[in-house]
């Protein structure tokens, strides 16, 4: 297939919608699909990737923020040109508002994946647009596409909410090599102090909306050694506000991996997690989870198995997940833990989303036909 993937964020910025692009790009050099990436522009951002052309669009920098795109007209004659079978709007916002619009001029059908909760991220960072005034404003940007996917139950809950209609459910993938028991450290958790500590880790961006502060009591808890990986706008005020703990900066490939396979727990404190891909990374090593009862982990954490709820609509604190936690059979947990994503592979995960790419074009043709 032909698909031009619109990306409201891309390299070198890396983020879960960035991450899941790059999956997708893989896969489709790995089937030999054609694909035409449109981003925000970006510097020091790669003009190609595996081989594919990236369009980069003007764009304005805000301060902790991604570059957000100003779409220009001449972004119908690149579409234009590449001809697709099917436009991809990832995250879509500006950027993939406006391509929407030249979908419907050139009659291409489009796909758009809904990854970002806009509404909660504006929250976190003062925006003063009231949350279901943002909520319902995405919805419309999702419900003007051929179809939406949604990577969680609780996401696509959302969505419907407020007015988006023929959604589905498209979880993430992960890489169930790269991401296992096998890359546990033993070197890299005793350089931490696994000999006296239980290692707690957090993998994601050192930012607001992650509201990291509830870490501070398990900071403080002598049997735990807290270990950040990952940067952001807000690491220095978290370096004071957890001055206990490790932070190691952004770690990638083979490093990320043996990072989170040497932790015993994984913690995660985000409530406005559409899907949470650190969490399924961090089972897929076998590393039993700490997570709100709130967004994507929901689909992912089963209670009292692979790890333990806390807030949301669990009636306990973090702490007290976290005593459940030191008291389980950890054995077990990390079996489940690794079980529970097994089939959850890049290559079984993209080829639906080829189903999901066909079935909107098939539709388009009986469209057109009709």
């Amino acid at each position: 297939m032909k698909v031009a993937i619109v990306t409201e964020s891309f390299l070198p910025t890396i983020n879960g919608v960035t991450n899941s692009v790059l999956r997708i790009l893989e896969f489709f050099d790995s089937y030999g699909h054609e694909a035409l990436v449109i981003a925000p522009e970006a510097s020091s951002g790669p003009d190609d990737f595996l081989g594919f052309k990236v369009k980069r669009v003007p764009s304005i920098s805000m301060k902790k923020l991604i570059p957000i795109a100003i779409p220009k007209r001449t972004l119908r004659h690149f579409i234009e040109g590449f001809n697709p079978d099917v436009i991809h709007l990832a995250s879509p916002a500006i950027l993939g508002t406006y391509v929407n619009h030249i979908s419907k001029e050139l009659e291409i059908p489009t796909l758009s994946v809904y990854q970002t909760d806009v509404a909660g991220f504006a929250r976190h960072y003062g925006i003063g647009i009231g949350n279901q005034s943002i909520q319902k404003a995405f919805a419309r940007i999702h419900n003007r596409t051929s179809r939406t996917l949604a990577p969680s139950r609780a996401a696509a809950e959302d969505l419907l909410k407020f007015g988006t209609q023929n959604v589905h459910i498209w979880p993430r993938g992960v890489d169930l090599q790269r991401f296992s028991p096998s890359q546990r450290s033993e070197s890299l958790r005793k350089s931490w102090g696994s000999n006296h500590r239980k290692i707690v880790g957090y993998v994601g961006r050192l930012a607001r909306e992650k509201s990291l502060e509830k870490l501070i009591p398990l900071n403080e808890d002598p049997r735990l050694q807290l270990v950040l990986i990952g940067d952001g706008p807000d690491r220095k005020r978290l370096e004071r506000k957890l001055p206990n703990a490790i932070f190691t900066g952004m770690l990638g490939g083979i490093e990320l991996a043996k990072g989170v396979s040497s932790f015993d727990i994984f913690v995660h404190t985000g409530m406005n997690e559409t899907f949470c891909q650190s969490v399924q990374e961090a089972l897929a090593s076998g590393v039993p989870v700490l997570a709100p009862a709130s967004g994507g982990p929901l689909d992912l954490v089963v209670d009292s198995v692979n790890g333990y709820f806390y807030e949301g609509s669990c009636n306990r604190s973090l702490s007290e997940a976290m005593e459940l936690m030191l008291e389980s059979d950890f054995e077990s947990f990390e079996f489940s833990a690794r079980e529970s994503v097994s089939s959850r592979d890049w290559e079984s995960i993209n080829k639906q989303l080829l189903d999901h790419y066909r079935a909107i074009s098939s539709t388009a043709r009986e469209m057109s036909v009709a």
